[in-house]
């Protein structure tokens, strides 16, 4: 599967289905994916070949833990993520992959901060804060 920015200098090849996809309903997944969720496809490292310079941001999480993306300096758009929680994983957000039969997410996490018209799938777990 084939995932990039918008411009097309950083992208992501991976090799294998996705074992965890989580929709975060997080303030700060919020604003790094500028809608009201974001929805990220976990795969391990060996997984995912990451081609392109990216630009990264580190942030602190709820949990005092670490969250690193990886973004395009030309057009912004984010390609890949790390959860310090999980070194063995990489994250690429689903919008990325440009591909309307990408699985649904498997479970919803941060609802306490879901926009109420933003509905889920009503048969995944749904955590109000975040999932370890």
């Amino acid at each position: 599967m084939h995932a990039q920015c918008q411009c097309g200098l950083l992208s992501a090849e991976v090799s294998a289905s996705s074992g965890a996809i989580s929709a975060c309903h997080c303030f700060d997944c919020q604003r790094r994916s500028g809608s009201p969720f974001g929805v990220i496809a976990y795969f391990e490292a060996g997984q995912v070949a990451l081609d392109g310079e990216a630009t990264t941001y580190t942030r602190l999480t709820d949990s005092g833990a670490t969250f690193t993306t990886g973004f395009c300096a030309t057009c912004g758009s984010t390609v890949w993520a790390r959860a310090d929680k999980h070194p063995s994983m990489i994250g690429v957000p689903v919008g990325a992959f440009a591909d309307w039969s990408f699985p649904p997410p498997m479970r919803s996490v941060f609802e306490a901060s879901r926009h109420s018209w933003v509905e889920m799938p009503s048969d995944i777990p749904r955590f109000p804060r975040g999932r370890n």
